[in-house]
């Protein structure tokens, strides 16, 4: 076999038992899931803003964002839910580069699973602690999903994984809101049919179980733009997409028809700055169609503490070590801008 075993990791029971959430956690993030959920099923026509690092690379400085949130929140509260992004796994296209910190708790240095896995949990945890926000992530990897199941508010499926078998019935099991992104290629067909599968019941292999599950009918979709065969971004937040959208929805028996429009990816051609921009055309659209202030729940957009990004060992506090994101003091205008537009 091509396949070295290194060392056996622990179960997510093991982790979680070591690294447990207290009960005063357990009620906020219990309370913040139904305050989520309501707005997926239509009982709330609060705005949901998914928000944070490209990737959560270093546990300090990512809390210290988180933490910031926690006094807009209090602002915003009557229109706007934030989400804090705390994205653990990092997608890479080639499968080189740094992976995240579950990968790589350090990235400076190689990998190692097992201290990611304890900096993964100790990071969620403590963000929720400082900040009284529960948190969004990336599943790259379904089997992991035991590792977070019980401190996450909100997943999301890349534009990778989401024509993946196991992802879309993985998340069959899940009980908060998981996104569903477009595929590269822009295919909505592809993005809707894994939120059918989502939404369904299924029967299957997990982590050495037969076990089955009862569908999620929070499961939804992303819009983060494509990229054709010439390799060009193409955004797809536009009024027409929005609608095009909706109209496809009405096309299939679906539960809670919503959308999230990521405003960076191949919307923004990772043009950082313009992530203002779309958000607020995407707002505008809102306004003006109710079919679109319906179907479209919330923005997803990449910020941190600094401006733009840095190389690895760059040494910048709060600078992303990945794709370029908003700095703190635009992102925190853009909250607001967003609070105004929603009343």
């Amino acid at each position: 076999m091509g396949f070295t075993f290194i060392d056996r990791l622990p179960t997510p029971d093991e982790i979680r038992d070591e690294f447990f959430v207290p009960a005063t956690l357990k009620l906020l993030k219990s309370k913040r899931d139904e305050e989520i959920r309501q707005v997926f099923t239509g009982e709330s026509d609060k705005f949901l803003v998914i928000i944070g690092p490209c990737s959560a690379d270093n546990e300090d400085s990512v809390c210290d964002y988180v933490s910031r949130l926690t006094a807009v929140q209090e602002k915003v509260k009557d229109r706007v839910i934030l989400i804090p992004r705390i994205y653990t796994n990092k997608p890479r296209t080639t499968g080189e580069g740094y992976k995240g910190i579950f990968h790589q708790p350090d990235p400076e240095k190689k990998p190692d699973f097992l201290q990611g896995l304890i900096a993964m949990r100790k990071m969620h945890i403590r963000a929720i602690e400082e900040s009284g926000l529960t948190c969004a992530d990336e599943m790259l990897y379904p089997d992991n999903w035991g590792y977070v199941s019980d401190i996450l508010s909100y997943v999301a499926i890349g534009a990778r994984s989401v024509e993946d078998q196991q992802h879309r019935i993985t998340v069959s099991g899940f009980d908060v809101p998981a996104g569903m992104k477009n595929p590269t290629s822009g295919d909505l067909g592809v993005m809707l049919n894994s939120v059918v599968a989502a939404q369904s019941p299924h029967h299957f292999i997990y982590r050495g179980w037969s076990v089955r599950t009862d569908g999620n009918e929070l499961a939804h979709t992303i819009l983060r733009g494509s990229v054709n065969k010439h390799g060009n971004n193409l955004p797809n937040y536009h009024y027409e997409d929005l609608v095009l959208l909706h109209e496809k929805y009405a096309q299939r028996d679906l539960k809670n028809p919503a959308c999230i429009v990521d405003s960076n990816h191949s919307n923004s051609n990772k043009q950082y700055e313009e992530q203002i921009r779309i958000v607020k055309e995407v707002l505008h659209s809102r306004l003006h169609n109710p079919d679109i202030h319906d179907l479209v729940k919330g923005v997803m957009i990449e910020s941190y503490i600094e401006q733009g990004c840095q190389k690895i060992g760059g040494g910048v506090y709060g600078k992303s070590i990945t794709d370029p994101c908003l700095g703190w003091e635009e992102s925190e205008r853009l909250i607001y801008t967003i609070a105004e537009m929603c009343e």
